[in-house]
């Protein structure tokens, strides 16, 4: 299901179709690097990720992260880009992550200013944060590029890093 347009853009609900590409970006060097390794290893690894992750949040909340594609007439796949509801966070957070050879050609500014819109007109949300890892220097300057503004660190529960914590109030 497509969710958001943009102009170079389509932002879409994951399915197990997106196997292939999922286990190829959970172990793309810089997601393993700010995001964590997550073990996903296999197709098999990449469904299940698929069904208790982005899909179960779909059915549970009616949002989640998005397949974000290019609009070429193969619908390349780029990454993922999307609204996320943790326990360990009071807000909604805007969560993203690319392969390495889309990152710097302004694919994450584009989907991530789109998702902000789309939780603040679409959703109506009022508040949306990010958090991201205190050396991902990229995703930082992005957070603010879109108009988040760095609020402090924190520390989630069952988890020793301090991550920087963006928000922007709607």
């Amino acid at each position: 299901m497509k969710v958001i347009e943009t102009e170079r853009l389509v932002l879409r609900w994951l399915t197990q179709d997106d196997a292939a590409f999922i286990l190829e970006l959970l172990n793309d060097p810089s997601w393993i690097r700010f995001i964590g390794d997550r073990g996903v290893r296999t197709l098999e690894d990449a469904k299940n990720y698929l069904v208790t992750g982005p899909m179960e949040m779909y059915s549970r909340l009616g949002f989640g992260l998005y397949m974000t594609e290019l609009k070429d007439e193969g619908r390349t796949p780029i990454g993922i880009c999307g609204l996320i509801k943790r326990d360990t966070l009071e807000d909604v957070d805007l969560g993203f992550a690319f392969l390495s050879r889309f990152q710097t050609k302004g694919y994450g500014f584009e989907a991530a200013s789109a998702t902000l819109v789309y939780g603040r007109e679409q959703l109506g949300l009022k508040r949306i944060v990010a958090i991201t890892s205190e050396d991902n220097d990229g995703s930082s300057r992005l957070l603010e590029k879109v108009g988040m503004k760095f609020e402090g660190m924190v520390t989630l529960p069952h988890d020793s890093e301090e991550l920087k914590l963006f928000g922007v109030d709607f």
